[in-house]
């Protein structure tokens, strides 16, 4: 079972709506609540603007080293921010200029792009070529629903530029999890529940054996037809505990309980951490790379006192920025995001507890799966 609760958190979310005492409290609540592990020079929110975004999140975790196309993509996704800042036109165009420049100088991306996938990537810097110089001509009329539409469409092909610069898997799972299934890689899954298509991301680029062991029982069907157990506003959407008895996946190969290490990689580290939350590290201003600072954030469930005591159930993080600020909402560090909504956030919204996962597949990266090496 999970055990996300924190005191005041309900009274919080009750009482506290859109007002400027809601942030106020709710960084009060955080201070007091966190007090007993985080050292006061830093129990105050975060400095700069979180990336709330679940694709940018992914793109920025991918395991490339390239400046010219991350400032690409800074670039493209600063204009939505310029965009929700009264409109900061001179801003935006600032924001193209440069990824035009950058654009007009492709040695520098393809650079990091190996031999066999450079083709696929100057078609695409071709796109992008072409999607900026629209955007800038979309610009000068100030249609906002254009440029933003228009700047997502570039930014879904500045991600598949930048996924061609992956090369090979960036480090080497610890032994003792080689009896588990691990993603070497990304995968796309398809989840259909009663109330519509849910489409995540899973990123075993970060977190090989929380995403490997989910995307192994995707094609297993075990999620098929099991209920949604618990669904709180702005809080969490949580599934994956089969009928029964037991609360996880028992592997028919061993007859036992399938545990999952917590697992984290953090930024600035080359490899993940397994085992030990942050708090217990004594790493507590540090933040994993696959943060829960998006709506829709897919993290695995534990028991409260048994950090590798996860296996089948996962759920769903609501991010809400006002009561659950990026950085101090008390689950980075302490729970394995794996993920994360790509498509169908509103259907989140609509899910309650008794609802059901109808079916749920892989749609992308099935082949990235790697089957244990031993029972």
């Amino acid at each position: 079972m999970l055990h996300l609760n924190h005191p005041m958190f309900n009274l919080l979310k009750s009482q506290l709506k859109n007002t400027l005492i809601t942030l106020l409290l709710a960084t009060l609540f955080l201070g007091i609540s966190t007090a007993g592990w985080t050292p006061s020079s830093s129990a105050g929110l975060p400095a700069g603007n979180a990336i709330t975004d679940g694709k940018a999140l992914l793109r920025y975790a991918l395991p490339i080293d390239n400046k010219p196309v991350r400032e690409l993509q800074a670039s493209l996704e600063d204009i939505s921010n310029q965009l929700r800042a009264n409109r900061r036109w001179g801003a935006v165009s600032k924001d193209l200029g440069k990824a035009s420049r950058i654009l007009n100088n492709p040695s520098q991306i393809l650079a990091s792009v190996p031999d066999e996938n450079k083709p696929r990537a100057e078609a695409l810097i071709s796109e992008l070529k072409s999607g900026v110089n629209e955007l800038e001509e979309v610009a000068k009329t100030k249609d906002k629903e254009k440029i933003l539409t228009t700047r997502t469409d570039l930014l879904n092909i500045v991600g598949e530029l930048e996924e061609l610069m992956v090369q090979g898997f960036p480090f080497e799972v610890p032994e003792e999890y080689s009896n588990l299934p691990q993603l070497k890689g990304r995968a796309t899954v398809e989840m259909k529940t009663n109330k519509g298509t849910i489409t995540l991301v899973v990123d075993g680029y970060n977190a090989p054996v929380t995403a490997g062991n989910f995307v192994d029982l995707v094609q297993r069907g075990f999620y098929n037809g099991l209920e949604f157990t618990r669904a709180e506003e702005s809080y969490v959407v949580q599934t994956g505990d089969p009928p029964g008895k037991e609360v996880g996946f028992i592997d028919p190969k061993t007859g036992k309980y399938r545990a999952i290490p917590l697992e984290f990689l953090v930024e600035g580290d080359k490899e993940p951490t397994y085992g030990i939350t942050l708090e217990q590290a004594g790493r507590y201003t540090d933040l994993p790379v696959l943060p829960f600072s998006a709506y829709g954030a897919v993290a695995m469930a534990r028991p409260e006192n048994e950090v590798n005591g996860g296996s089948s159930q996962f759920f769903f993080f609501l991010y809400e920025p006002e009561l659950t600020p990026a950085g101090r909402n008390l689950l980075d560090g302490r729970y394995s995001v794996f993920g994360y909504v790509t498509e169908g956030k509103e259907v989140l919204r609509e899910l309650k507890a008794g609802d059901k996962i109808e079916s749920a597949k892989v749609v992308k990266g099935a082949e990235k799966l790697v089957e244990p090496e031993q029972a």
